[in-house]
């Protein structure tokens, strides 16, 4: 039963974020004086990505201070933010799944020794 609840959030975390990116993906023609995502997508990589930092450290500083609900929020704007990065790279989040399957089961000092290779 605990794993068949684990298998559904799963699923449905991966529907949202798949969601997520198909309307970050729509906004990216959108008008920047009327979406905010269009305006990241204006404004260029660079932008885009100092706002992954800020919110990566807003995300960490939330759970420094124990506040789990800040860092659910933080959180939630650091994988939007993420979002519009790989959108900007052109990467498509089946990639990232990829990879995080292949890492599956692997121990990650295995997996980061073996990037050194």
């Amino acid at each position: 039963m605990a794993e068949d609840k684990a298998a559904t959030a799963a699923a449905i975390s991966a529907e949202v974020l798949d969601r997520l990116y198909a309307t970050v993906q729509a906004r990216k023609g959108a008008d920047p004086e009327t979406s905010y995502t269009a305006k990241l997508f204006h404004r260029g990589t660079s932008k885009i990505a100092q706002k992954v930092g800020e919110e990566a450290v807003e995300t960490v500083i939330e759970a420094v201070r124990g506040d789990k609900a800040a860092m659910a929020s933080e959180s939630a704007d650091l994988l939007y933010h993420l979002m519009v990065l790989w959108a900007d790279a052109g990467l498509e989040p089946a990639a990232v799944w990829e990879k995080l399957a292949q890492r599956e089961g692997t121990s990650g000092i295995a997996e980061k020794n073996a990037r050194k290779s």
